[in-house]
């Protein structure tokens, strides 16, 4: 006899929405954000977990290995939309951080259902990308998810560092996993719409996950962005306005630091905090490793 693998909890229906079709549009609009506030105390249940989680990639990642993002449908347009935002925001190098979603490309916009249910390329796309000493993390709300659970196999057998975002705590794929964050978001307003608390929480995990590691890495002064990439005229304001908030000089004399820096923000924040010239501030982050407060305590 076939037995059915325990029902995840996004797929079990909300008693508090039973009558949803029934109520006027506020109420409906009062229920789901009634709903949504338990998404953060759900995802601050987990944050120790995530806490080793991000010193795995910051480890990964300071000695030149990877982190890298697989997913399907919802969760994985999250782990794309996070991957892809750490360049312009943080000056990720290219390939530090990569998403791969099942479907490829096209599964951003349109979607490619049956992509998740392939473990072989799954396992394939990891195993042609991932090596010893990188991190691969699964993003799945049911935990079960075949794709998933392939790449996370190939994970395992490249020696590859392994973690699963979930919204089920008896994910069926946890046994591939070293760090299981089990984000418990419990049934959703619209059964078994992942979308909706699960995805929230995804995005939550992998917001933090990713700003407390480019932190830890120096990639930030204090809360402020030195490392962004300014590509249009809205990012070059906020790098003067950056410098302003961090020094308390003049913009015109902040601007005057960015450009002799050659537009590089970090180094003209050292030149002006230091009061040194651009070659000693460029000398003294390399030696810091990037970290403006131990390039400052050097010099």
């Amino acid at each position: 006899m076939t037995v059915s693998p325990p029902i995840a909890p996004t797929e079990e229906r909300n008693a508090r929405s039973h009558q949803i079709d029934q109520l006027p549009t506020l109420q409906i609009l009062e229920l789901i954000n009634a709903e949504d506030a338990t998404v953060a105390a759900a995802v601050a249940a987990v944050l120790p977990d995530l806490a080793e989680a991000v010193d795995d990639c910051v480890d990964a990642l300071r000695s030149g290995h990877r982190l890298h993002y697989f997913g399907a449908g919802t969760s994985g347009r999250m782990a794309v939309l996070d991957a892809t935002e750490l360049r312009p925001t943080y000056g990720v190098e290219p390939g530090h951080v990569v998403a791969h979603l099942a479907g490829g490309t096209r599964a951003l916009t349109d979607a490619v259902e049956a992509a998740e249910d392939d473990a072989e390329t799954g396992f394939s796309t990891a195993g042609g990308v991932l090596t010893a000493g990188d991190v691969a993390l699964g993003v799945t709300a049911s935990g079960g998810t075949p794709f998933v659970g392939g790449a996370l196999r190939a994970a395992r057998d490249r020696g590859a560092r392994t973690v699963l975002l979930s919204a089920n705590p008896n994910a069926a794929l946890a046994e591939y996993a070293d760090i299981h964050l089990a984000v418990d978001t419990g049934p959703e307003v619209v059964t078994g719409s992942t979308r909706m608390k699960a995805g929230t929480a995804q995005k939550l995990v992998l917001n933090a996950l990713s700003t407390a590691v480019m932190v830890r890495l120096g990639r930030t002064y204090s809360n402020l962005m030195t490392d962004m990439v300014a590509s249009n005229a809205k990012l070059r304001v906020r790098q003067v306005r950056m410098l302003v908030q961090a020094t308390g000089l003049p913009a015109d004399a902040c601007q005057a630091a960015l450009t002799a820096a050659g537009d590089e923000a970090k180094v003209a924040l050292v030149t002006l905090l230091a009061r040194v010239d651009v070659d000693s501030a460029r000398r003294a982050l390399r030696a810091a490793g990037g970290v403006v407060h131990r390039a400052l305590d050097a010099l």
